[in-house]
């Protein structure tokens, strides 16, 4: 049972999705501290950084059938934002203190190892951040909300910036982000590549879980392809058939097939899946289902692995990133080596 109750193990990070309409689960929340303002997050200290080039961090990890075949390429960056693990339903503040040493264990044990280490063949740089609470997403209190996410950002951002000044160098970069990280990282393309020159290195963007409105950038535009440069991806993953009971504000979105890498409606089949990474970490489960767009939605067949027909869920948004482990991390192959190739013909 363990494998079905885990099968997106990311399902322990996060517990629903933006606008879910009368599906909220009951929190208390402090409405006297509407943030964590103990202390800003200083982003020379490793401590606050939940993957790092510096230390051994579980983005590391490589699944084992990888291994024999696995190296590092340390001449491109991947700055990953990760999403919501701060979900305790007796939430005493509306942003986590990033010095809670459980709540770090969760986010790293769960996102940073099934997420983050898709994008290990290159240096991973993952900050700590003073996450708003998941009641954020949910709450009619949007003040608050606002300003949890605000803070929430400016941690992203502070981090991000300290990365570009100490650690960045120049090399080529790929923003990668789920959920709230997509949150997040929406603003920090806006502000930091579009009409900058930052844009240059940007090899691509893997912003999922999230939607990203169609014209919400002005200059970044979807990949169309599996080598395009300077693009982003994104998708939310459903079972066919099954359209969220979302607020209409969060029914448009720019989708991308992982497993195609367009943006068109044709169907993908299982043929096509690489491998899904569930909750045994070494062990790589090809062809585990097909996928096709439906409006702004990415449809996929029931997941085939042991045990799955037990598996009833048809939100499939905390397995958006492991679910496809296999085809994203050969794309992120596939897109520096383009880009290398662009540089070098210039």
């Amino acid at each position: 049972m363990k494998i079905v109750k885990s099968f997106l193990n990311t399902g322990k990070v996060v517990a629903a999705i933006l606008l879910l309409n009368g599906c909220s689960p009951r929190f208390k929340v402090a409405k006297s501290e509407p943030a964590e303002t103990r202390s800003e997050v200083n982003y020379s200290n490793l401590d606050s950084w939940a993957a790092h080039p510096s230390k051994t961090d579980h983005s590391d990890s490589v699944p084992q059938p990888l291994q024999d075949r696995f190296n590092r390429d340390t001449t491109v960056d991947v700055f990953f934002v990760h999403p919501t693990s701060y979900s305790d339903k007796k939430v005493i503040a509306w942003n986590a203190n990033i010095a809670d040493v459980e709540l770090n264990k969760k986010t790293d044990r769960s996102s940073i190892l099934y997420q983050a280490s898709v994008f290990n063949r290159y240096n991973v740089y993952a900050p700590r951040y003073r996450q708003a609470h998941i009641f954020s997403y949910y709450t009619k209190d949007t003040v608050h909300a606002r300003k949890a996410l605000e803070l929430a950002y400016e941690d992203v951002k502070k981090a991000f910036e300290y990365y570009l000044k100490f650690e960045n160098k120049g090399k080529p970069l790929i923003i990668a982000s789920h959920s709230q990280g997509t949150t997040h990282t929406k603003r920090l393309l806006k502000e930091f590549f579009e009409g900058q020159a930052l844009r240059h290195q940007l090899v691509a963007a893997y912003i999922i879980g999230i939607q990203v409105e169609p014209g919400y950038f002005s200059e970044l535009k979807p990949c169309a392809d599996s080598i395009e440069t300077g693009c982003f991806v994104s998708w939310r993953t459903f079972r066919r058939g099954y359209e969220p009971e979302y607020a209409a504000a969060a029914r448009q979105s720019v989708v991308t097939n992982p497993l195609t890498w367009t943006t068109d409606t044709a169907y993908a089949p299982d043929t096509l899946h690489r491998g899904a990474v569930l909750y045994k970490f070494n062990e790589i489960f090809p062809r585990v289902n097909d996928a096709q767009i439906y409006k702004d939605l990415l449809w996929v067949s029931w997941p085939d692995f042991p045990g799955s027909r037990l598996f009833r869920r048809k939100n499939y948004h905390v397995g958006d990133i492991n679910l496809f482990y296999m085809n994203i991390r050969t794309n992120v192959d596939q897109r520096v080596d383009a880009f290398k190739k662009r540089i070098t013909e210039r």
